[in-house]
């Protein structure tokens, strides 16, 4: 991994948490983030909405990082239910996950949506996590790289730099499934996502780009030490801050 990308390790807590645990959960993050003292690496948490606010208060001065689990790309109006990227902003978020597949799949999202969802974070100051990945189907049918190809091309903005993107790469069949691919799968897949980008944005060589599907502790150093991973977008594991850190700690 090049010196120049900092590794990011993101949690993406679901619609998992009420108030009580959801906190005890952040300040156990945050206590742990604090007394590593890591300057070498970002950790996020991205909490339900309903607790942004409050988590983005508990780990206020421990380092650790607040995001959105999606965004409307509309900045207000007559949106039930939907919540803007402004909004999240303004309750301390400074990521926000867009496109991911559950989002994708319950809600319909294309990539035209999803690049909307990513143009609104950048408009609200917020870094969009880009969200791709292939179903079994498609991957039993040989088709990822097209596939991602695809996602890429259609749900990442014109004007994309390092600076204002993460693309975050989850094979729909790994999520929560426990399966993983190989490392070198993982690492001939983002090998190839970065060469797409290559032909959308100056900088692709410095964009980081996170595996996520079924990271927990002890899978994630061998994943993370895959060529063109920088980091890991993990699911039910960030539900435990040991599980969480140790995630953390291995990259």
């Amino acid at each position: 991994m090049a010196r120049s990308r900092q590794p990011l390790i993101a949690g993406n807590w679901k619609m998992n948490g009420l108030r009580a645990d959801a906190l005890a959960l952040a300040r156990g993050v945050a206590e742990g983030v604090k007394q590593a003292g890591w300057t070498d690496r970002e950790v996020l948490v991205c909490p339900p909405a309903t607790l942004l606010m409050a988590v983005a208060e508990a780990v206020k001065g421990s380092g650790v990082l607040v995001g959105g689990q999606d965004c409307h790309s509309n900045a207000s109006g007559a949106h039930t239910g939907d919540i803007s990227a402004e909004m999240l902003r303004d309750a301390g978020a400074s990521h926000v996950i867009v496109g991911h597949s559950e989002r994708r799949t319950d809600c319909g999202e294309t990539d035209a949506t999803v690049r909307a969802k990513a143009e609104a974070a950048w408009r609200a100051g917020l870094l969009p996590i880009v969200c791709i990945g292939e179903t079994l189907a498609e991957r039993e049918a040989g088709r990822t790289l097209q596939v991602l190809e695809t996602q890429i091309k259609g749900s990442v903005p014109a004007g994309a730099t390092a600076a204002k993107l993460v693309v975050a790469y989850e094979p729909v069949w790994a999520i929560g499934t426990g399966k993983t691919p190989t490392v070198a799968e993982v690492a001939a897949v983002h090998a190839h996502i970065r060469k797409i980008l290559g032909g959308l944005m100056p900088d692709a060589n410095v964009v980081r780009l996170l595996y996520g599907g079924s990271v927990k502790g002890s899978n994630a150093g061998e994943l993370l030490a895959a060529g063109d991973v920088d980091g890991a977008l993990v699911g039910g594991a960030s539900l435990k801050a040991d599980e969480f850190l140790a995630i953390a700690k291995a990259a």
